[in-house]
């Protein structure tokens, strides 16, 4: 039998009167008040799915700490990830999947190359001796795309003490032209992926005025 999916859980209970918030958190609280209190509108059948759902949680969670101690080791112990670490955003996570999908860079012969395997460069189309940039082609490495935005989103945020140097005041100039927060973090996405070429390639760590030139 397949037990459902979180999103099928919450649809459940909610057609019992049940509402939840979005997101496995609210749930995961949710499921542990109705197994303290489980309400009448719950039928033994739903409560035994619901547990076997909450079973299945505590098992991935194991399995995911697990991989996630793996992939920490194994990033402690490879310089090249140590290197990638040094960028702003960049963590123990997309370090190891850069390497793993790209080694040491060389089949790119420069940043802009790896961004468009990445699918992170506008589409151009040109119209006499204008060149417009369209929308990101989204072609190529997903996964790994979608971590390079989701590190964007980090300098963004947090605005580590490594991105003081070069990365804020080109996002400072870049929000400017781009206000929109989602197309600032695309954009930013695109830098930090020449930047991560750059660091490979060279075999040094990130230096910020000379990273940000060579992006």
């Amino acid at each position: 039998m397949r037990h459902p999916e979180p999103g099928q859980c919450a649809r459940a209970l909610l057609e019992r009167g049940i509402a939840i918030q979005r997101g496995p958190s609210p749930l995961r609280k949710a499921l542990t008040q109705i197994f303290v209190r489980p309400p009448e509108t719950l039928s033994p059948s739903i409560m035994c799915i619901i547990g076997d759902l909450a079973l299945d949680w505590r098992h991935l969670d194991k399995r995911i700490e697990a991989i996630s101690k793996e992939i920490e080791l194994l990033a402690e112990q490879d310089d090249a990830c140590q290197r990638l670490m040094t960028i702003p955003g960049v963590g123990l996570i997309i370090s190891s999947a850069i390497v793993a999908a790209i080694g040491n860079g060389g089949a790119f012969k420069q940043g802009r190359d790896f961004a468009a395997w990445l699918g992170l460069v506008p589409r151009q189309t040109s119209t006499g001796k204008h060149t417009k940039l369209g929308r990101l082609s989204k072609r190529g490495n997903k996964y790994l795309r979608t971590l390079f935005v989701q590190a964007a989103h980090v300098v963004l945020i947090r605005k580590p003490a490594a991105a003081q140097r070069a990365l804020l005041p080109w996002i400072e100039r870049a929000s400017k032209r781009m206000p929109h927060h989602n197309l600032l973090a695309t954009a930013l996405a695109n830098k930090l992926s020449h930047i991560a070429w750059a660091v490979l390639v060279s075999g040094h760590d990130y230096y910020p005025v000379a990273s940000a030139e060579a992006a």
